[in-house]
């Protein structure tokens, strides 16, 4: 092999020795590494939010207000937090299972693999001749008044062959002189190799859950029994929040979600280390969206299109057969003509947010969902009503006793809105460019 890449002009390939690649942390495989940092990225990024969400650190930047959370969602945190506990052990547990057949990592293969993509290049070069006399000029007699000043690119100009760049290796026993790659040559391959080409897999990754998540999501919502079956679940939540992004049905989970990584996983050719980055970063990706806030200053929200904001309109009733596209991009919904087009919808979530507000006036508020202030304050004047309850009310009591509670409910609604002040409308609505 060694002579005829010698007689070809083209460098040889170095020889390589494969070692097990130490794992990243001690004591832990990065098999299992892997599937344990989706799900640590997912609370960890789920608790951030939710004290944001606790304590209303930023009411300028909801989607939604407390109120709301308390008196459109049709599902308890509890429920949630259950299920999503459950989503994270189906995927462990399939991710263990998918581990098996994966092969240990190893190294030792990096330099002969960079100076494959070195004689791709150099390959490449040959064709520089035949292009350039096909514009009228002579590569050669070009190469030829350059090779003193600028014999880098007198190289180029002749097709690859670099008279001057030589090294000595030893092919069966025997000493031979061989061609040698130019530093331009292994800057670029090694560029190739260590940016180009997983840059490359973590994008056709991308493309392959986009595309996977919007036709089995589409099918869900045009399909009655799967929507009824399956995907109705997750639409308990009409106000979504950070760690109910995978609320789900266990089935729809795995498929769209497990099976859909995996599969773009699998396809693109990813090494296990690239995978942690692409699963964690799905992960982490899929939280944001369903966090409930539209901050100017999130980079995953402004990196994407496919945002908050965007994914908010299809938990709505009035979206909800619209922006399928998850988790990445809204290409899908722009060519397959299922985005949002109803125009601004400021006015919209405004009616959404009275008509929660006068519902809490006749009905109980879930206290846990507010922030603590207006915890205290909600459970002190339930507190009040119950105490100052008789055994026996007249009718004319028990119409004053209503009053009062309303009364009561209106100023706890008052604290809400004056803990709001300041929201930008246009928080509430999108972007024309979405």
């Amino acid at each position: 092999m060694e002579n005829a890449t010698v007689a070809s002009g083209i460098p040889p390939l170095p020889d390589y020795t494969l070692h097990p690649l130490p794992p990243l942390v001690s004591g832990i495989p990065d098999k299992y590494l892997t599937l344990a940092l989706p799900v640590i990225a997912y609370w960890a990024v789920s608790m951030f939010f939710h004290v944001i969400d606790t304590y209303d650190f930023f009411p300028q930047y909801r989607l939604h207000t407390p109120v709301e959370l308390t008196q459109r969602n049709h599902v308890s945190r509890w429920d949630v937090f259950r299920d999503v506990i459950l989503q994270h052990i189906i995927q462990t547990v399939f991710g263990v299972g998918l581990a098996w057949f994966d092969p240990d990592p190893t190294y030792g293969q990096e330099d002969h693999d960079v100076a494959v993509w070195g004689q791709r290049i150099r390959l490449a070069e040959r064709a520089i001749p035949t292009i350039l006399s096909a514009f009228g000029l002579n590569a050669v007699a070009l190469a030829k008044n350059m090779a003193d000043s600028y014999p880098m690119l007198s190289g180029v100009l002749a097709g690859g062959r670099y008279s001057e760049l030589t090294q000595t290796i030893v092919s069966n026993g025997e000493t031979l002189i061989a061609p040698a790659f130019a530093s331009w040559e292994i800057s670029l391959a090694k560029l190739i190799y260590w940016v180009g080409i997983p840059a490359l897999q973590f994008l056709f990754g991308v493309l392959v859950v986009d595309t996977w998540q919007y036709f089995w999501h589409r099918a869900m919502h045009l399909n009655k029994w799967l929507y009824t079956t399956f995907h109705s679940r997750h639409h308990r939540l009409y106000v979504p929040y950070a760690y109910g992004a995978l609320y789900n049905h266990p089935f729809e989970g795995f498929l769209l979600d497990t099976l859909g990584t995996g599969i773009a996983y699998l396809l693109s050719g990813m090494t296990i280390r690239q995978s942690m980055w692409f699963f964690t970063g799905s992960t982490i990706k899929t939280v944001d969206d369903h966090c409930g806030y539209s901050f100017p200053w999130d980079p995953l929200q402004i990196i994407t299109s496919n945002n908050a904001s965007y994914h908010d309109i299809h938990h709505q009733s009035w979206g909800i057969k619209s922006n399928f596209s998850q988790p990445f991009f809204t290409f899908w919904d722009r060519y397959l003509g299922t985005m949002w087009t109803g125009g601004d919808t400021t006015a919209k979530y405004g009616r959404a947010r009275k008509a929660a507000e006068r519902k809490a006036e006749t009905e109980v508020l879930k206290p846990q969902f507010l922030p603590p202030i207006l915890q205290e304050s909600s459970n002190t004047e339930t507190s009040e009503n119950e105490a100052g309850k008789p055994l026996r009310r007249s009718p004319r009591k028990k119409a004053h006793s209503t009053s009062q509670q309303t009364a009561n409910l209106k100023g706890l609604r008052d604290r809400v809105n004056g803990s709001l002040q300041g929201k930008s409308p246009n928080v509430l609505g999108v972007e024309s460019s979405h």
